[in-house]
This record gives structure tokens, sequence and C-alpha cells, in this order.
């Protein structure tokens, strides 16, 4: 860092609101701020005594830009959209958090009963829900499905299917069904769902009740069974006031220690459901952390009726952005709400506290650890393996550490080209990957770690030299003991640096071998199934998964379609397609 011209940038700040964007020496964005007071704010990270996490974020930063808004609220709205953009990696992401499942009713001619997560992508269909969890929607869904026909298969074919013959849909693809037969289940599900489940009982009732009397008593035992999964998925009836039946978020965050958490409380038709976020490292305000996690969190999920928010928010600012109606408790229903999700946070990620500022501890001791193996930081690492069988679907993988731990947007998949030499393999992956790289000015690794010994390393290591970045990136090996476990780290001269089997670096290697490898033979095994279901239709011109399905379902099978005439296959698929089966089919003969 050079200090004289921070401190000549600093103290040439406005004092006026705006976004801030910290960089580091590769001049990449790692954090994103807003502030009120842009000189302020800035000048606050290089004065006075910081916390861990803080610190540690400062010592990254070379340079910084910042721009000017007109207010707080246009630098809010900047902020999230350079954090969207430029996903700095110091900045509170929520953005990957999974969202509650619903059950939704689609709206198409003959309707369909999914569980879906994303409300945004079918705009037109009906939602039901969130649930606390998936295993409840599946629990809930299962049993719709076999109280109420909707279709099951995602297209009309022209034949039913073994839903049909056991009672759990309608066969719409082969007989005609009035629309008015699947309203009158969309209004009963719908009152269902919405916790009207006395018609539902009722019904079974009676068909226990006539199948007892039927004799047929392992009936009546499965319409015993529907009725008590209505009751365990309706529930008990949360202690909640009638009149705030009604869908209200609540959330609150506090923090401690270098560390932002953030808890919400969700209510939708009266039924409280729970979810805690994970603790984030906080480098910033606490508060203005939580506004940005609000709007993200908002982009990916419905709004409510009502936003319920702790003491301090600036509701005005907010309400400008988020379209849904704020409101700060002060007694009643909702205050009862908020206390609950405070106190929620204070007990369930209180407990979190110590576990994490201690994983977070040994993770960073042992990225300390290699860069001292290696002399240099080793902060960013990427590691390779190769996967194959007698030579056939050569593949490797590429998995991207960074700080200990593993950037998943980053990993990349490679098809091979070099046949079943481990050595050659490694030559092409390094080279089109570093190629790729230096081509499209991505971000560099500080190290390399690969898999498979000396002839590897040296492999790797030529690449890297040929490419003229040996200065820029340290190749090092994983070494193995007889059980095929992560033992030491070697070096491209041939030096072994064992690891304690008890050291925090020992565990990080392990997990990233473990991970690479994992990598590598999901995707060796993908395409190794993939091949096993190709078939001699995949290469004849016009004909796509979708009439490579409709042929197969009609003939049976490649024998007797390569023995039904042209006519025959034209009935299935257009004339000139059907005449290009027949040729290639026949070519053999």
């Amino acid at each position: 860092m050079d200090r004289e011209y921070i401190k000549a940038k600093l103290q040439n700040l406005p004092h006026a609101p705006g976004s801030y964007q910290m960089k580091d020496a590769k001049g990449e964005i790692i954090y994103v701020g807003k502030a009120k007071d842009l000189h302020n704010r800035v000048n606050s990270y290089f004065t006075g005594v910081h916390n861990f996490k803080t610190t540690k974020l400062v010592q990254n930063i070379e340079d910084f830009d910042f721009i000017v808004t007109a207010s707080e609220k246009e630098a809010l709205v900047l902020e999230i959209n350079l954090i969207k953009k430029n996903r700095p990696k110091y900045n509170i992401q929520f953005m990957d958090d999974s969202s509650y499942p619903y059950i939704k009713m689609t709206r198409e001619k003959y309707p369909r009963l999914m569980i879906a997560r994303d409300m945004k992508k079918d705009r037109k269909a009906r939602y039901f829900g969130p649930f606390p969890d998936a295993s409840a929607a599946r629990t809930t869904l299962k049993l719709l499905q076999s109280m109420y026909p909707f279709r099951r298969c995602n297209n009309v074919g022209d034949r039913v299917c073994l839903y049909y013959h056991i009672g759990q849909c309608l066969g719409p693809c082969q007989y005609e069904i009035q629309p008015e037969v699947y309203e009158q289940m969309a209004d009963q599900i719908t009152k269902f769902l919405n916790g009207d489940t006395k018609q539902m009982e009722k019904q079974l009732q009676e068909k226990m009740m006539q199948a007892a009397e039927e004799l047929q008593f392992e009936k009546a035992q499965q319409y015993k069974e529907t009725l008590e999964s209505i009751h365990r998925v309706a529930g008990e009836r949360q202690n909640i006031e009638k009149v705030n039946e009604k869908d209200i978020d609540v959330f609150t965050w506090y923090a401690d220690r270098g560390y932002l958490a953030i808890a919400g409380m969700l209510v939708r038709n009266g039924i409280i459901l729970n979810k805690e976020y994970r603790l984030k490292p906080l480098y910033g305000e606490g508060q203005e952390e939580f506004q940005s996690f609000l709007i993200q969190y908002y982009e990916d999920h419905p709004y409510p009726k009502e936003l319920v928010l702790p003491e301090g928010m600036d509701v005005d600012m907010l309400s400008q952005i988020l379209s849904v109606n704020m409101t700060i408790p002060q007694k009643g229903y909702r205050k009862r709400l908020m206390d609950m999700a405070v106190e929620n946070a204070r007990t369930q990620l209180q407990l979190k506290f110590s576990v994490v500022e201690k994983q977070d501890t040994i993770r960073m001791e042992s990225v300390n650890a290699l860069s001292q193996i290696a002399g240099k930081p080793m902060n960013r690492v990427e590691l390779f393996d190769n996967s194959h069988i007698q030579g056939a679907f050569p593949v490797s993988a590429c998995v991207v550490y960074e700080d200990g731990e593993p950037v998943k947007k980053d990993y990349r998949l490679y098809r091979l080209h070099t046949g079943n030499s481990d050595v050659d393999s490694m030559k092409e992956v390094i080279y089109r990957r570093y190629f790729r790289l230096l081509n499209d000015g991505g971000t560099m690794p500080d190290g390399i770690l690969v898999d498979g010994g000396r002839t590897q390393i040296d492999a790797a290591n030529e690449i890297i030299t040929a490419l003229d970045l040996q200065d820029d990136i340290t190749v090092m090996g994983l070494v193995k003991n007889d059980k095929h476990n992560t033992d030491g780290l070697m070096d491209t001269d041939g030096n072994i640096v064992e690891i304690d089997r008890n050291s925090g670096l020992f565990f990080l290697l392990t997990r990233m071998q473990d991970e690479v490898h994992r990598a590598a033979i999901s995707y060796h095994r993908k395409l190794r199934s993939k091949a096993q279901t190709k078939s001699i239709l995949d290469e004849i011109e016009g004909v796509g998964p979708k009439r490579k399905k409709e042929l197969l379902k009609v003939f049976g099978g490649i024998t007797k379609l390569r023995q039904a005439s042209v006519e025959e296959i034209a009935k299935v698929v257009p004339q000139q397609v059907a005449e290009n089966i027949w040729r290639v089919l026949h070519e053999e003969e």
C-alpha cells in the first residue's frame, strides 16, 4: 500500500453521500460500501483500532474509488448493484441462501402440482406456502397427489401411463376431461392449503368406513394413514391472534465480535416459520449491512403484506426501494413477534459465535501455514485432478479455493483430448486453463496444487514456465502415503515438507484433495453414463431427444425400427427425417 498516495486521496474525499469501492493489488474490487459522508466513513478504515476481520480487509486494500450520489438512498441502490456486478469477496452476500419451498399449481389446460422455490419463473401459476422445509412440502404434495388426480407428467403424450392405472391421474393424454373437473379439484386443494381440512377429512372418513364395511381392510388402513398424514401436515395452529393471521416478515440483527447475525421470522396464514441465517463476518456498519441484506433478500423472495423491522431503521428510505409496508413495532402483537425474533437470534446464533470464530481462525492459520511453506502468499489456490478408465472419457477438474474456502463459481471441468497419459493430460488442462485466463484477463491464482507426485508437478511447471507465469504462480504437489492420504507437500525441486496430521493445514489440504477428486470423478461418471445411453439415432440429422424418445416409444427399439419401412417411420417423424433414419439404419447392409 502506498500510504502517502492513500493519505492524499483520503484528504480530498468529499463530505457527501455515495458509494466507495476498496481494491486489492490486482485492481479487483474486494469491498463495496455506502456512506452518508464519504470522507468520514472511508477515513475510518485507515485510522483507529479495528477488529480482526476489518484489519484483514484493510491489509488487502491497495487503492479505492468512490462515486458521489445525490442521496443516501441512491448510494444504497448503487451499492447493491455494484455488489451484484463485482461479487466482492468481503461483502455480505445472501443471494445464494436457499429459498423456501412452495407448492405450485400450474394454470395449464391440464394443471399439475409440484414443488417450486422460484416464484418468478411462472407468474401465472398459483403458489401455496412457504413451507418450513422441503420435507414438509414433499409430504403435503404426496398427500395431495394421492387425493387429487392432477396430471403428473411434464408433457402430454398420446396414451395413459402408470399414474392413470393407479388412480393418480385422469389420463387427459387419451381422454377428454372437462375443465370443470380440474377447477373443482383446484378449489378443494386451495381450501386445504389455506387451512380448511374438514372437507378432505370428511371424505376420507367416509371412504375408510365404506372400505371397512366391504371388508377391504388394507384399503381402509390406507385411508386411515392418509388421515393421520393430514393431521401431521396441518399440525396444531400456533397461538396467534386471529386478526393478525396474514403474511408478515420479521427481521432483526445484531453484531458482536466482528460478526453480523440476522434472524428472520415469517408468518404465513397464522403459522410462524423460523429461519436463521448464517453468521457473516462484518466489515462495515451492522445496520447498513442489514439494509443491504434486506434488499438482496427480497430480490429473490416474494414481498409480504408487512415487513416488521427493529428500532433505528430508516423505514422511509427503505420503503422507497422495497415496495412493502414497513413497521417498527412499539407494542402489541408485532412487538411480541420482534421480541421472539431477537430472542431466537440471541439463543440460537450466539451458540455459533465461538464455533465460527474458531473455524475462521483455524482456516486463516492454515492459509498462513501454506504461505510460509510456499514462501509467498497463497490466498488463492487452484487444484487439478484427472480421471479416466483405461484411457476412456479422460477428464480433468479444476477447483478453486480462496482464503481456505471453495469458490464454486470458478470451478471448471474439462473433457481432455490427449488420451490416457496422465502427464499429457496434466499439460493439456494446465495450458487450457491459464492460456484462457491470460486471453480473458481472468484472475490468476497464487499457487497450483496438483494430485499425482513429481511427474505431475514437472508437467504443470513446464506449461506454467512456457506461459511465462512462473514468477506469479507457485506449483506444488500433494504427496500421499501408502493409504492414498495426503501426507505432505512437494515443490518443483522435489523437496518434501511433511504436514502435521493434527494441524489445520492437514485437514484443509485433505478437504481440498477430496473436493477436486469428487469433481473429477463426478464429471467422468456423467460422461460415461451419457455415452451408455447414446444410440445410433443421436447421429442422424433431424433426430433430437424428443423425436428419439417418440421413435423408441412407438417401435420399441432399434431392431424393430430397422425393420420398419420409410412410410411407417414417416407416421412418427417428417418424411425427410424418416428417409434419413432408414438410410442410416440400412447403411451396414
